[in-house]
């Protein structure tokens, strides 16, 4: 447990310092998100948080990630999707939002370099018999793409109240991590130690009233780790038990967006379309605080979290 507290160490106190850089850097060149009316802030927000969480995982996993195949799948991956966010928050600067399209089509890029660099779902057990199921190649692709965006769509959807999304990463990180560490996972353990340290920096600048935003850059990059974590840790070869853990870890998230989803659906409006019907935004309705209601999702999240790990002993 020992050789986890550096990193965690170096990445949060990283954090600490680059934010308020960054911070500075967006009010300079303006670039700060605009208050709007699906927006639950009143003033406008540097967005460049999101880099500063980039910059600092990147520059951990290098120095303590014990596998150049993962260090530069996230590499490069990671560019790609904080790209592309970073270009959907100059939109936001803009008091616009860039289409999904290339969204979605720079999230299958990522999904396609994370694939090729054999990070992949490659099959399940069979509830008939023992012994693995092992997917074609071509379900395998799809069944990890679909992973991989799900989980970088969600938590960016969930971004949408001060500290909700770094939050909800710290959790999931953490249980990750024990789950990891159980199971003596090494690598994805310290994935895990080391997002939850880069989450638990940028959650001091970003808890009510934020003083900075991730923005999509931050929010995607997040789910693209966290969907890099599972998928090399508990869903490599998925059981049916390590599954349930996966859902019941992200359980908040999946279940908000399988929610506003399905209510998109029934009022006939596109999925893609961003609205105030989010567990947080229901919450605010009823009254109550952002500081309130977000945490009373932490620990919905935690009680889901604690959940997952029961399966660990059993």
């Amino acid at each position: 447990m020992i050789r986890y507290i550096l990193p965690f160490s170096f990445v949060f106190l990283l954090l600490l310092i680059m934010v308020p850089l960054f911070r500075r850097i967006a009010f300079k060149y303006n670039f700060v998100d605009v208050p709007s009316r699906r927006k639950v802030h009143n003033k406008p927000v540097p967005l460049l948080g999101g880099i500063a969480i980039f910059v600092g995982y990147i520059l951990a996993i290098f120095l303590w990630l014990d596998s150049f195949r993962l260090t530069f799948a996230i590499l490069i991956s990671g560019v790609l999707i904080v790209g592309i966010g970073l270009l959907d928050d100059y939109y936001k600067t803009r008091g616009e939002d860039l289409s999904a399209l290339p969204k979605i089509i720079v999230q299958f890029i990522a999904g396609l370099v994370l694939f090729s660099f054999g990070i992949r779902i490659m099959g399940i057990t069979s509830i008939f018999s023992e012994g693995m199921i092992f997917f074609a190649p071509g379900i395998s692709l799809f069944v990890t793409l679909l992973w991989v965006t799900a989980l970088i769509n969600m938590i960016n959807f969930f971004d949408g109240a001060d500290g909700l999304a770094s939050g909800i990463s710290i959790i999931s990180s953490m249980t990750l991590f024990l789950i990891s560490f159980v199971k003596g996972q090494e690598v994805t353990a310290m994935l895990s130690v080391i997002l939850m340290g880069s989450s638990s920096g940028f959650l001091v600048y970003n808890f009510h009233p934020a003083k900075i935003f991730m923005g999509d850059a931050g929010s995607a990059f997040l789910g693209l780790i966290l969907a890099i974590i599972s998928i090399e840790g508990a869903l490599k070869s998925a059981t049916i038990l390590s599954i349930l853990m996966m859902i019941l870890v992200f359980g908040v998230p999946i279940f908000d967006t399988i929610l506003v989803l399905f209510n998109r659906w029934k009022n006939k409006k596109p999925l893609y379309i961003a609205d105030k019907n989010h567990a947080h935004h229901r919450l605010l309705k009823k009254g109550y605080s952002q500081k309130q209601a977000v945490g009373l999702i932490y620990i919905i999240s935690i009680i889901f979290s604690l959940v997952a790990t029961l399966f660990l002993f059993k």
